[in-house]
């Protein structure tokens, strides 16, 4: 017999190669998950890179004062209102956010997962599968969610910069 190939589909389980053959697709296959997996994990961490780097900053509205003072000058009190509102305040709370979003998603997905299953005959991988699911999905909703700064820190930054003479008119 030649050359043996993972392809052969119909071979009887008495016959010598066929634990051979089972062996080469179980091999193949692991080695799927793995390549698969990977590629989700670097997915993500490509995902949360960008959006890390995509906090959104308050826009001005183009006064009196923006015009006087130029756009590198509002740019650097942007800045520093940023910065006071952090020293004050305390820090963007974006891990807090993404953390809670994700243990949400789980529990919501391994909530409908235990209730698919339940259907399904398979309760446990019902739940387990729902659960990752829903823990995916929740970590890409608070990777976008994050974005948003803290209620409270927008709240002190807008206030700074309309002190030093700024209009802010929104948030991009």
């Amino acid at each position: 017999m030649g050359q043996m190939s993972a392809s052969v589909c119909y071979t009887s389980p008495y016959s010598p190669h066929f634990l051979e053959i089972t062996q080469k697709i179980k091999v193949s296959c692991y080695r799927n998950m793995k390549k698969q997996r990977y590629s989700v994990i670097t997915f993500l961490s490509v995902l949360f890179v960008i959006n890390s780097c995509a906090t959104k900053r308050p826009i001005l509205s183009p006064n009196d004062h923006l015009t006087k003072i130029g756009v590198e000058a509002a740019d650097k009190d942007i800045d520093d209102c940023i910065q006071l509102a952090k020293t004050n305040i305390g820090k963007y709370s974006t891990e807090k956010k993404i953390a809670e979003q994700t243990a949400m998603g789980a529990a919501v997905g391994a909530a409908s997962g235990a209730a698919v299953g339940a259907i399904g005959g398979n309760v446990g991988w019902g739940a387990a599968s729902g659960a990752a699911g829903g823990a995916a999905g929740g970590l890409i909703y608070g990777l976008f969610k994050a974005r948003d700064p803290d209620p409270l820190l927008k709240q002190y930054i807008e206030k700074c910069l309309h002190e030093k003479g700024y209009d802010v008119i929104g948030w991009k």
